[in-house]
């Protein structure tokens, strides 16, 4: 072969694996699936995955009239992100293996932060329960509200994760070492020497250094028609029919909804709606809270996508009893109401089931004069390396790739907490 890795290169590929590995820190809290890469390249790097089912229960025995057919809802999921790291050495730099050692090193960290990034900004701009504070980051109580918020609403206990700024995380962690703290005295002494949070509230905590910002909403005086005759509800549906006979399948995250104005407004808002109040997705029952909406995109002057759909039961189908969130007050111009009101980092918080990983493979191959090196984390996100020389120019040109998607599938699972709003 005319490019070959050498006994120290690839000593130092695998040490770069376990560091790459150590450093995926939120690619460990979310889910993963494995898919099958031909199959993948048949559907153009599109799987459709499932969300969990949602059932009623009924009182009594005869249960003649509650057979019903059950919506199942499935989400698309792409391998959309493909990371790549490229780099070259002369022929004098080789002379220095430490030269070739730093720049693996650099490259291992910036795919790992390309793929936490990926997690956290899908985890922000998509989660929908959206958390406003007033105040700085304080600790507990804050941490609480994204309990609560999602206790409210059916989201199972577990398996939760809160990411937060680096001074947004620091602030807790000042509450936390305050020496009048009993806790055991660990968790001051921690918080105080290392600036550590931990679990807090059900809750396990990472500090981010990549936060993605919010800015602030611009939209006033927005209103939204809630009564059944505007048709500003959603009906969930597994699939549609066109007109040709063919069936595909729907994505039930998203409804276009019409508004009286989208002035201002852009994605990532995110938005209350007067009296229509956020309903415990199993029982149905009212929390008493207002639900919490994302802008996913603007489509014109008076009409936006915003996520979750309003399934609200006022059209009085099976599926929409089945995946009830929403109580409604009807409305002729019930008022929109912003929640961003002041840039800030949107911290996100997610249950694991909600994300998911998707581990996708390149097939470079081994015959075509280029040295490659794969290797595969115990969550299956591959790393190719590949080097090849330069006669013309004495230069070794290498590259580091990794490919993979991620997807929200229960946005109602996700959410951010936000911090010194107005």
């Amino acid at each position: 072969m005319a490019n070959q890795f050498s006994k120290e290169e690839r000593v130092a590929f695998e040490m770069l694996l376990e560091g790459f590995y150590d450093q995926l820190v939120l690619s460990r809290n979310v889910s993963i699936y494995s898919t099958d890469q031909v199959t993948m390249e048949r559907t153009a790097d599109v799987i459709w995955r499932p969300q969990p089912y949602i059932v009623s229960s009924f009182d009594g025995t005869d249960q003649t009239n509650n057979f019903k057919d059950q919506t199942q809802l499935a989400v698309p999921a792409t391998i959309g992100f493909s990371k790549s790291v490229p780099w070259v050495l002369t022929a004098k730099e080789l002379r220095d293996a430490l030269q070739e050692q730093r720049l693996g090193a650099s490259a291992k960290t910036r795919l790992a932060s390309d793929i936490n990034l990926a997690i956290s900004n899908v985890a922000g701009l998509q989660g929908t329960l959206v958390i406003k504070r007033t105040t700085a980051a304080s600790g507990f109580d804050d941490v609480a509200l994204c309990d609560s918020i999602m206790n409210e609403q059916g989201v199972q206990y577990g398996d939760r994760y809160l990411g937060l700024s680096s001074r947004d995380y620091n602030g807790m962690a000042s509450n936390l070492q305050v020496a009048s703290r009993s806790f055991d005295g660990q968790k001051s002494v921690t918080a105080y020497e290392k600036a550590y949070v931990g679990q807090v509230s059900g809750f396990e905590t990472y500090k981010l250094d990549y936060a993605r910002r919010l800015t602030a909403a611009l939209g006033s005086a927005i209103t939204m028609d809630t009564r059944s005759t505007a048709n500003n509800f959603y009906i969930p549906r597994a699939f549609t029919t066109a007109t040709t006979g063919e069936v595909g399948n729907v994505d039930n995250r998203y409804q276009t909804v019409t508004v009286n104005s989208t002035t201002n407004v852009v994605a990532g808002d995110a938005f209350t709606i007067a009296g229509a109040n956020a309903a415990h997705h199993i029982t149905k029952a009212d929390t008493g809270q207002l639900k919490t909406f994302r802008v996913i995109s603007v489509g014109s002057g008076t009409t936006m996508v915003i996520s979750p759909p309003i399934i609200s039961n006022q059209g009085g189908n099976v599926s929409e009893a089945q995946y009830q969130n929403v109580v409604v007050v009807p409305a002729a111009a019930a008022a929109v109401v912003w929640l961003n009101t002041v840039a800030a980092n949107a911290n996100p918080f997610w249950h694991k089931d909600a994300l998911e990983l998707i581990p996708g493979r390149y097939a470079v191959p081994t015959d075509a004069g280029t040295a490659v090196m794969r290797a595969t984390t115990d969550q299956g996100i591959e790393l190719v390396m590949q080097k090849f020389y330069d006669i013309n120019t004495m230069k070794t040109k290498y590259r580091l790739d990794t490919l993979f998607g991620v997807v929200n599938k229960q946005p109602e699972m996700t959410g951010i907490i936000l911090f010194n709003q107005t």
